[in-house]
């Protein structure tokens, strides 16, 4: 049996791994099932990116196994190469050229004839961005923009509709990220990535939320509008607390119809300070786009009271441990983490740099808009 990886993993075990890469299980996990170091299951998973590799297949016209016992069978018996050719159905000159590039009739094996040729197939082939310098520019240019892949294979086709050489799948960018031996792309560009990693990791896991904090008179999520939940009208926003180190926070303020955010600079999480920060820069926002608020748990909004008397936003509070129900917010903070890794101390910020990363955010493409920009779609609302 042919073996691909490191030593003594076979062809059966190599396709298991990716199986259950894909499916979210980590290295560890992995190697207790397959009897291997996590070493060994990381080695192959960097190799490749952490991005599967296209199951190989025979071409079509290739021989086949029993092809090549066909015609070990036909020289044992001393039959000519054009009457093996006629009972294979295939040309005399197939028949001949297999024959000579194995060894000729004298050293020709079936099982090793067929295991060369399958080795021999093993050749790069070209990827898109690899024969299409047009396309490659345009990725390359997106990604330094912070883009990300699928925002990027969006883009193009909404842009570029009957060029059919500005296509790509998201999936190629990846490989061609992070499968270096490629050469398409320049490693530099992972940085650019939302997630820093140098191999793609498998989805899966979740995140537990902050413990409940306990607010007089929350009014709850249950109880919003049906107009907030089918994302019809501009105005209602979602609204958390991302966190740096040295006690250093940012408010983040998401717009569910059109994805638009806002970032505000925040002295402490302390109800006083957050209510302050947000209160002055909702009162910026035209009356239209001032409808609700939904905030978690957190004791920083303890104080939605005075919030809503100074905005005149009504303010929603989720059930405990559901994020989901703020599902636009935590994508978003997912994103800033591109900005304001987890350890960044937060409080060197100012409102002007946090204004210009809000600018950026709102002008990349978002897949759940059509491949719209945040602030396109919130413009077009009349």
């Amino acid at each position: 049996m042919a073996k691909i990886g490191p030593p003594g993993l076979s062809r059966e075990k190599k396709a298991e791994l990716w199986e259950r890469w894909k499916s979210g299980q980590c290295a560890s996990d992995i190697a207790l099932v397959l009897e291997r170091t996590k070493g060994a299951i990381h080695h192959v998973l960097a190799a490749n990116g952490g991005v599967a590799p296209v199951a190989r297949r025979r071409g079509p016209v290739a021989l086949v196994l029993d092809e090549h016992e066909e015609i070990s069978r036909g020289i044992a018996a001393g039959r000519s190469i054009r009457g093996i050719a006629a009972s294979l159905g295939r040309s005399p000159s197939t028949v001949s050229w297999e024959v000579v590039r194995h060894g000729g009739r004298s050293a020709y094996r079936a099982m090793e004839a067929d295991a060369r040729a399958w080795e021999w197939a093993l050749r790069p082939k070209r990827c898109r961005l690899a024969s299409h310098p047009r396309l490659r520019w345009r990725v390359a240019e997106k990604l330094a923009l912070d883009w990300s892949p699928e925002q990027i294979a969006g883009w193009l086709k909404r842009e570029f509709p009957a060029d059919e050489g500005l296509r790509v799948s998201h999936e190629t960018i990846y490989r061609s990220l992070f499968v270096q031996t490629r050469g398409v792309l320049k490693k530099e560009l992972i940085g650019h990535l939302r997630a820093v990693r140098r191999m793609r990791q498998p989805k899966g896991g979740t995140t537990p939320s902050r413990l409940p904090g306990q607010i007089v008179d929350a009014v709850s999520i249950r109880e919003r509008p049906a107009e907030v939940e089918d994302r019809a009208v501009p105005g209602h926003w979602e609204g958390d607390l991302l966190s740096g180190t040295h006690n250093s926070h940012m408010a983040t303020l998401v717009e569910r119809h059109s994805r638009f955010a806002m970032l505000i600079k925040v002295k402490g999480m302390d109800t006083a300070s957050v209510v302050s920060a947000l209160s002055k820069q909702v009162r910026q926002l035209p009356l239209q786009l001032r409808r609700s608020l939904t905030w978690d748990r957190g004791k920083e909004m303890a104080d939605h009271k005075n919030f809503t008397l100074a905005t005149d936003v009504q303010v929603y509070f989720c059930d405990p441990r559901s994020p989901r129900q703020r599902g636009s917010n935590e994508n978003t903070n997912g994103l800033l983490r591109q900005y304001f890794p987890k350890g960044t101390d937060l409080s060197g910020y100012s409102q002007a740099y946090l204004n210009k990363i809000a600018l950026r955010l709102n002008q990349r493409p978002r897949k759940t808009l059509g491949f719209e920009t945040p602030a396109d779609r919130l413009r077009a609302y009349p």
